[in-house]
């Protein structure tokens, strides 16, 4: 998974997804499919993308008592995808939980998905989570927090922001993935997200992946936008 560029499918059917695809032809795309399109769509989605050779993220956020987690995963796990994720805030006893699920349900002789927990959603602001969520100090320290909490758990890394990948990296290891979307070129307009960063700084910070969503899919050339990205994203690659 490591320098993927995932391109968010935030979309609200199926036809906008193939529209969108279709001067990709032939080419593997790392895509996300998020709530609005899965709950659309269903399953059935997931099947397209995968035999049109796209590796996918399911990006439902799970967050609920270990049960109804572990269930739902063990479902999920059917799907094949290759990334899913929960909310770290519903703590390490649903994030074990979360993985049980996914072991359960993975096909036998495949890969289990990796999961990953989201930690501060990119549109939350730190006088926000002071303010709102009641959680005192810093917003890096509390995305810290939760990542050590995933990595106790057993989780494969996390959704975070770019501005504190550098500092999970270093507390929680190289081989914790980091996925952050709110990634922005100078030029764009930040949208609705609050902890945005460019390519060239998610590179340098030590990123596994970026998220990539309007930039590319509400391009009016969709595949010259996706390689103007990814130009950006491995320009500092070492």
């Amino acid at each position: 998974m490591d320098n993927s560029l995932i391109i968010a499918l935030d979309f609200a059917n199926r036809k906008e997804v193939e529209q969108f695809l279709q001067p990709f032809k032939g080419h593997q795309l790392f895509v996300k499919v998020g709530m609005e399109l899965f709950y659309q769509e269903g399953p059935e989605i997931i099947q397209y993308l995968k035999e049109n050779g796209h590796r996918i993220f399911l990006d439902l956020k799970l967050h609920d008592i270990p049960n109804t987690v572990k269930s739902a995963m063990k479902g999920l796990a059917r799907l094949e995808c290759d990334l899913v994720n929960v909310h770290a805030a519903g703590g390490k006893e649903m994030m074990r939980a979360a993985l049980e699920g996914l072991e359960e349900g993975t096909p036998k002789g495949r890969k289990r998905p990796a999961c990953i927990a989201v930690t501060q959603l990119t549109s939350t602001s730190e006088e926000q989570m002071n303010k709102e969520q009641l959680i005192s100090g810093s917003l890096e320290k509390s995305v810290l927090h939760y990542a050590t909490l995933a990595k106790e758990a057993g989780l494969d890394g996390v959704v975070c922001s770019a501005w504190e990948a550098s500092s999970i990296r270093d507390n929680v290891g190289n081989q914790f993935y980091t996925v952050t979307p709110g990634i922005r070129m100078v030029e764009d307009n930040k949208g609705d997200q609050k902890r945005v960063a460019t390519p060239e700084f998610a590179r340098d910070a030590g990123v596994t992946s970026i998220v990539v969503g309007r930039s590319i899919t509400r391009s009016m050339d969709p595949v010259k936008s996706y390689q103007k990205w990814m130009e950006a994203w491995r320009s500092v690659q070492v």
